[in-house]
């Protein structure tokens, strides 16, 4: 007989094999025990038991033909396990400066349901949590979902946040969200799981995971927009900062006697390169009111002044680039943004800025355009990804999983079937 002690160190044991295999199936995607028990450094046997119980509970089912469209592990054919697409879902939304984007997936990373509005410029932190809720509701409304479906949220925000209280921080004191807790404010009116993050490092965890970094470990993303902002994986882990602001790219500044910056610095780069730079240097053409649609659509005509000034938007970017290049040398630069919807007028002398002045050799160093556009949609993407990350270190979102009915169907939906 057991000692409770002994008893209790074989049901830790179980649990972590357990996690370990929730954690490659969110990580990985659909897999075979076999492989399972490999990657995870456990028995079959093991294995087999954790993913009855698992199955039992609803939370995996077994696929009848394999995700990747092979036929065999390990010499002989076999069901790959997965995600029930009714054990819960994962939800991911980005804030932007006049824009929130909602986006609702199952497990395995399947879209279930999307939502996205404008919202106010100006608006402060209290109208766009309200109609970020609205368009997350909405968003589960039209997916036949309520919030208890969700398990948790990935929500991405402008500004520096820190990880570890969920405070948004920065110079910008006029930023909407600027020392509020994000995190207890948006998880008390959700009711569920809520993780926090930067937008353009969701932007990021998109690219990575979905977009033109993947299998990249060692990755810049760059967001050329109203601001200038970076996302980095060093190894393939995502780098925040001591307290969340790494990235800013756009307050470096590259004229210590330039014009000031509302930042407090001086010469910053936002302020030639970021689209409200672009729209003032463009008044005398396309008008006071022009938006950077107007900018794009006067490139795409072929229209001399609005390529010249997104051509010195890119160079003068890329010269900065070329400085972090030879700092932190990424394996590839992933360009994302409004502005950079414009092109190769941009993208080009870009990446001549940082092959003329970073150290690394051109053949090293790849800068391509983003796969997802870059913008609040990637963003909410990335906070699905992010949200799903934390399945098995959340308790909460481990109770949301585990904890109610074994097979209990969500919302009225019926649990997807088991192959025999």
């Amino acid at each position: 007989m057991n000692s409770p002690r002994t008893g209790g160190s074989l049901r830790h044991l179980r649990q972590s094999n357990s996690l370990h295999v929730l954690d490659l199936l969110a990580s990985q995607g659909p897999m075979h025990r076999a492989e399972m028990a490999r990657r995870a450094n456990i028995s079959r046997t093991t294995v087999t038991t954790i993913t009855r119980d698992l199955m039992e509970r609803g939370v995996l089912v077994e696929l009848s033909e394999r995700a990747d469209g092979g036929h065999e592990v390990d010499g002989r054919a076999g069901d790959q396990l997965a995600f029930n697409p009714d054990a819960g879902w994962i939800a991911g939304m980005s804030q932007v400066l006049d824009r929130i984007c909602v986006r609702i997936t199952d497990l395995m990373g399947q879209e279930v349901g999307s939502a996205d509005g404008p919202v106010g410029a100006k608006d402060d932190w209290t109208v766009r949590a309200a109609a970020a809720v609205e368009l997350l509701d909405r968003a589960l409304s039209n997916a036949g979902g309520e919030r208890s479906d969700l398990l948790g949220v990935g929500i991405g925000l402008p500004g520096q946040i820190n990880p570890v209280d969920g405070i948004v921080h920065g110079a910008l004191a006029d930023q909407p969200w600027h020392g509020i807790n994000a995190r207890e404010e948006m998880g008390r009116r959700l009711g569920v799981p809520v993780f926090i993050e930067n937008n353009v490092r969701l932007e990021t965890i998109a690219e990575a995971k979905w977009g033109a970094g993947r299998g990249i470990r060692d990755l810049m993303y760059v967001n050329m927009s109203s601001g200038i902002a970076t996302g980095f994986l060093f190894g393939g882990e995502l780098y925040r900062g001591s307290v969340g602001g790494a990235g800013e790219l756009g307050h470096v500044s590259i004229d210590v006697n330039g014009p000031a910056c509302r930042c407090g610095n001086r010469g910053c780069l936002v302020l030639v390169a970021g689209a409200p730079a672009i729209l003032s240097r463009l008044v005398p053409t396309l008008g006071p009111s022009a938006t950077m649609n107007d900018v794009l659509a006067a490139n795409a005509a072929g229209d001399r002044p609005a390529q010249n000034v997104l051509a010195e938007a890119g160079t003068m970017v890329g010269r900065l680039l070329a400085s972090m290049c030879n700092l932190l040398n990424p394996q590839r630069i992933v360009v994302g943004g409004q502005t950079s919807l414009a092109g190769a007028v941009v993208l080009d002398p870009l990446r001549e800025s940082i092959t003329r002045y970073a150290l690394t050799p051109s053949a090293a160093l790849e800068v391509v355009a983003s796969d997802l556009g870059g913008g609040p949609e990637a963003g909410a993407a990335g906070g699905t990804a992010l949200a799903l990350s934390k399945l098995t270190t959340s308790p909460e979102m481990l109770s949301r999983l585990l904890g109610g009915p074994a097979a209990a169907p969500r919302s009225g939906r019926r649990p997807a079937p088991v192959a025999n």
